[in-house]
């Protein structure tokens, strides 16, 4: 372990980093363990994010709702895009919801090391922490503009199906990709600050390549798994045919769930690799 001079002749501990990688079990046990500082963490986010907004929380309904509107008007009822059988405004939200969670919580997940450049460089505390909290405080705007869903629901007669009951399943697997590529970036971001100024084009660009405007199957079907092969394709799809009473396309699920993991597996090796020297170089 690296020591720390304090005062002459005095050694202690060195407080900031230690010498070692952990493996994966030490990493999810010490998120176990500092679960009272992850809720310190994800409470300070949503403080930080809110404060001095005069509109506040409802920020988090403008933005899907203004993109449904605007996707109901163009891709609706101007280009007419297949719309799974379901009222453009519905088609259009659910997926909006999904994403508008996935793309906040990503950039938020990839600033998170740095904007707590104060608290990295004078402490030592599991960094993962960083990018959880902000993929977990994300989930309270979700849960807020979910609300609007059910009111659209109700408004157009879509019957509640039971196949509803699967939506916490797809959204542990979205929870679960964006907390992988989430904390890939926020490690990438300590060393390639490019990595700020290029994610929110890269995320627009990422939107339209997914099908969040689009429904999967105008994509011809020897090529869907191909699609597929994005994670979020299979949540949104599998999203809205559980509202469309539909049946959920397991395999595109499984493929999006398969994707998640490994991003997740590969996002959590390479930040615990690179954590140890983020104090040297932040």
């Amino acid at each position: 372990m690296d020591r720390a001079v304090t005062a002459p002749g005095a050694v202690v501990p060195e407080l900031v980093e230690i010498g070692r990688a952990r493996t994966v079990v030490q990493t999810l046990a010490e998120l176990w363990r500092d679960r009272e500082l992850l809720y310190f963490l994800v409470w300070k986010d949503i403080k930080v994010k809110y404060k001095q907004t005069a509109l506040g929380v409802a920020w988090v309904v403008l933005q899907p709702v203004i993109g449904m509107l605007l996707f109901t008007l163009l891709f609706g009822k101007v280009a007419k895009l297949p719309n799974d059988g379901l009222p453009y405004p519905v088609f259009y939200y659910a997926s909006l919801l999904s994403w508008t969670y996935f793309s906040s919580a990503l950039l938020m997940a990839s600033n998170s090391v740095i904007s707590n450049t104060s608290l990295v460089t004078k402490v030592y505390f599991p960094r993962i922490l960083l990018p959880a909290a902000s993929v977990i405080g994300a989930l309270l705007d979700l849960a807020i503009a979910s609300t609007i869903l059910l009111g659209l629901l109700l408004f157009y007669d879509v019957p509640l199906t039971p196949g509803l009951a699967l939506l916490p399943l797809f959204l542990g697997i979205l929870v679960l990709f964006t907390l992988g590529v989430g904390q890939l970036l926020a490690a990438l971001n300590v060393n390639y600050r490019d990595i700020k100024h290029a994610l929110p084009f890269v995320v627009q660009i990422w939107m339209f390549a997914s099908p969040v405007v689009w429904p999967l199957s105008m994509v011809p079907e020897p090529y869907q798994w191909l699609a597929s092969l994005n994670p979020i394709a299979g949540i949104i799809e599998a999203t809205r045919a559980v509202i469309s009473g539909s049946p959920v396309p397991w395999d595109w699920v499984s493929i999006s769930a398969a994707m998640a993991l490994l991003l997740f597996a590969l996002g959590l090796w390479y930040f615990q690799r690179t954590a140890r020297r983020f104090a040297d170089v932040i």
